[in-house]
């Protein structure tokens, strides 16, 4: 088994600067039809641009490439029944304070919003334990494991996916999920072929994968496989989701890095 050794860092960003971060993902989505489940695999393009005030303008770029194929159930139903990949993700560009791009959608206007795993805001980050014993505590009392996708596990995937989590923080969060009896270390290629060191859970129903970066140990990417049968869905062993995720920092909203 390979011991966890990882170097983390940020890149400084300015006033009026941008993190930059680049999703290349294939991503199930599931379409009932008939009271049938017809389950597809697809391919995204994600770009967001968050600024380091996050009051400012968030830009986000979701692209769907049209490449896709069915993982369960029958394909030529679903269409017959209606189904239309472009119905099933919103694409676009999407701009908003604060990265609430849908709030128009949904009454409300943008707005700061209570910072949580999923969603976490720079005051939740800075209140989070920097000790590993204390900040896994903190993960299980937050999300108990056995409750199926979610746990302390998955918690922590959520924040790191949106690679706001700061070196020091990830440095003690890698320690933490190390020490959960179903996590191991092991080395695993990205959706681009690039080899990263991987925290590997192999618990619940599917086997999830974190990609970490030799760079500066950030967040690059996920995998996640069925490990447990179903009665409905895709057999063992079928890779649900699948990530490869670069960051940088930029000049300006929607520019690109190296421009």
């Amino acid at each position: 088994m390979l011991e966890l050794a990882i170097r983390t860092s940020d890149e400084p960003i300015a006033p009026g600067q941008y993190r930059h971060t680049a999703t290349h993902a294939w991503w199930m989505g599931t379409f009932f039809a008939a009271d049938d489940l017809h389950v597809h695999y697809s391919e995204h393009l994600h770009q967001q641009w968050t600024p380091a005030d996050p009051a400012q303008d968030w830009l986000l770029d979701r692209e769907l490439t049209g490449r896709m194929f069915w993982l369960s159930g029958d394909g030529a139903a679903a269409v017959d029944a209606g189904f239309s990949l472009a119905d099933q993700f919103p694409t676009g560009r999407f701009r908003a304070p604060y990265g609430d791009f849908y709030a128009e959608l949904h009454g409300h206007t943008p707005a700061a919003r209570p910072g949580c795993w999923v969603a976490p805001t720079p005051a939740f980050l800075a209140a989070l334990p920097r000790d590993p014993d204390a900040l896994l505590r903190r993960l299980v009392d937050d999300s108990p494991p056995g409750r199926g996708y979610t746990g302390p596990f998955q918690s922590a995937v959520d924040a790191l996916r949106t690679c706001a989590v700061p070196a020091e923080l990830r440095s003690v969060l890698y320690a933490a999920l190390r020490e959960l009896p179903a996590v191991s270390v092991g080395e695993a290629a990205n959706l681009d072929g690039e080899v990263h060191t991987a925290l590997i859970h192999d618990e619940g129903p599917v086997r999830s994968e974190l990609l970490i970066s030799p760079v500066d140990g950030q967040y690059a990417g996920e995998r996640d496989t069925v490990r447990r049968p179903a009665r409905v869905g895709p057999p063992v062993g079928t890779v649900i989701a699948e990530t490869a995720v670069s960051t940088s920092v930029v000049d300006g909203l929607g520019s690109l890095p190296g421009f």
